[in-house]
C-alpha cells in the first residue's frame, strides 16, 4: 500500500494576523455598543483605585476584615459630604435668593442703560425686555425644542425626563455597589494579573505599574487639595468684593480647576457678568474681579502646584492642552475629566517605549540591512558644503542675460 508524505498544517501568518486585527476590532466595536453599560463599571474602577490606598491602610493598621473597612471608609467619606453640603447649602440658597431678587434690577439695567449705549454707538437696535416676554420665550423654546404643543406632551416629556432621572439615580446607587466588589477582591484581581504575563516580561511591567501608579496617586492627592484651596481664594476674594454669588462662583470655579483652564475660564465669565450686572459699569468692582483671578491664577501657577502637584505629570503645557481637548472630542465631560490622568499613564508607557527603542538594533543600527548609504554626519556636512559652493560658482559664471532668462 502506497506511503504518503502528509506535510504538517500551516496556518499562513498573513491570514492568522488578519483574524487578529478584524477580531480586535469586532471587539472594540461592541465595546462602542455597550459604553452605557461600561461607564458605572470604569467609574466603580477608577473611585475604586483611588480610595484602595486608603482602605489598605485601615485593614493593616487595626487588623481590620476588609469588608469593615471599605464601609467604614463610606460612612467617612458620606459623613464628610454631608457636612460640606450642610454648610454649603445654606448658603448657596441664600446666594440664589438674592441673585433672583436682583434680577428686575438686572432687567431695568438693561433696558435703560445697556440699550442706550449700544443704540449710541453701533447700528444695533436691541429689543426691550420683560418678563412677561422672558416667560413666552421660554414656552416657545420648549415648544421648539422639545415639541410641548399640549399638557398631554407636556407630561409625557416630563415622564421621560424623570425616567432619566430615575437612571442617573440608579447609576448613583449602582456605582458605590460595583466599587464595593472592586475593593472587596482588589488583591486577587491582582494576583491573577500577575500571573497572566509572561515570566520574562514580568520585571518591566512591574517598574511599569509602579511608575503610573506613584504618578496617578500623587497627581490625584495633589489636584483635590488644589481644587479645594484655589475655591476658597476665588470665593473669600470674590466675597471679599462684594459680590453676591461670589461664593458659588468661586466653588465652582475651584472643583471645574480639575479640567486645565476650565475652572478660571468659567469663574471670570460667569464673575464679571454677575459683577456687570450687580455693580454696573463700575470699573473699580470690574477691576476687582479681574485682579481676583488673577491672584487665584498666581496662586494656582506659583504656590498650590510647585509645592503640592510638582511635575507629577511631566507632560508640558502644550500637550496637557492637547490632551484635554483630544479627551473633550473623543468623549465629552467625561474624557476632559480622565484626560490628564491618562496622559501621565501614556507618557510613562512612552517613556518606556522610546528607552526600548534607543537599546534596540535599529537605534544602533545593528543586525539589519541598511537603507541609506554609510556615511557620518560629518560626511553629510562636508556633502553639502561643497554643493553649496558649487550653487556659488555656477550663478557666479552667470551672464546678466542668463540671469534675466532664470527668473522667468
Amino acid at each position: 500500500m502506497p506511503q504518503f508524505n502528509r506535510q504538517p498544517y500551516q496556518i499562513d501568518p498573513f491570514f492568522r494576523r488578519l483574524f487578529i486585527l478584524v477580531a480586535i476590532g469586532v471587539f472594540l466595536y461592541i465595546l462602542y455598543l455597550l459604553k452605557p453599560i461600561i461607564i458605572p463599571f470604569l467609574s466603580a474602577f477608577i473611585l475604586a483605585y483611588a480610595i484602595n490606598p486608603l482602605v489598605q491602610k485601615l485593614q493593616d493598621k487595626f487588623h481590620l476584615r476588609r469588608w469593615v473597612a471599605i464601609l467604614l471608609v463610606y460612612v467617612s467619606i458620606g459623613l464628610g459630604v454631608g457636612l460640606i453640603l450642610w454648610w454649603l447649602l445654606p448658603l448657596a440658597w441664600n446666594q440664589i435668593q438674592d441673585a433672583w431678587k436682583y434680577m428686575p434690577t438686572v432687567i431695568d439695567y438693561y433696558n435703560n442703560t445697556i440699550r442706550g449705549w449700544v443704540r449710541s454707538h453701533t447700528p444695533i437696535r436691541l429689543p426691550v425686555l420683560e418678563v412677561r416676554d422672558m416667560s413666552k420665550s421660554l414656552v416657545d423654546y420648549l415648544k421648539e425644542n422639545y415639541n410641548i404643543t399640549d399638557a398631554s406632551s407636556f407630561f409625557t416629556n416630563l415622564l421621560l425626563s424623570g425616567v432619566g432621572i430615575i437612571n442617573v439615580a440608579g447609576m448613583i446607587v449602582l456605582v458605590p455597589i460595583l466599587m464595593f466588589y472592586f475593593l472587596y477582591n482588589w488583591d486577587e484581581r491582582l494576583y491573577q494579573m500577575r500571573h497572566a504575563i509572561p515570566n520574562r516580561y514580568v520585571p518591566t511591567v512591574y517598574e511599569i505599574a509602579k511608575e503610573s501608579d506613584a504618578a496617578l496617586m500623587s497627581f490625584l492627592k495633589g489636584q483635590l487639595l488644589v481644587m479645594v484651596l484655589l475655591g476658597l481664594t476665588y470665593a473669600v476674594q470674590l466675597q471679599l468684593i462684594g459680590l453676591k454669588v461670589g461664593l458659588i462662583i468661586g466653588m465652582i470655579a475651584g472643583l471645574a480647576s480639575f479640567v486645565p483652564y476650565l475652572g478660571f475660564t468659567l469663574g471670570f465669565i460667569a464673575a464679571i457678568i454677575a459683577g456687570f450686572f450687580q455693580f454696573g459699569l463700575d470699573w473699580v468692582h470690574i477691576g476687582l474681579i479681574v485682579g481676583a483671578f488673577m491672584v487665584g491664577q498666581a496662586v494656582e501657577g506659583y504656590i498650590l502646584q510647585p509645592l503640592l502637584l510638582g511635575d507629577k505629570i511631566g507632560l508640558s503645557p502644550l500637550w496637557v492642552i492637547f490632551a484635554v481637548l483630544a479627551g473633550a472630542q473623543l468623549a465629552g465631560i467625561v474624557g476632559m475629566l480622565i484626560a490628564l490622568p491618562l496622559a501621565s499613564v501614556i507618557n510613562v508607557l512612552a517613556r518606556h517605549a522610546y528607552q526600548s527603542y534607543q537599546e534596540g538594533n535599529f537605534y544602533r543600527g545593528d543586525g539589519q540591512l541598511s537603507l541609506f548609504p554609510e556615511r557620518t554626519l560629518k560626511d553629510v556636512k562636508q556633502e553639502q558644503a561643497l554643493k553649496e559652493a558649487q550653487e556659488e560658482y555656477e550663478k557666479r559664471q552667470m551672464s546678466l542675460l542668463d540671469r534675466i532668462k532664470a527668473m522667468f
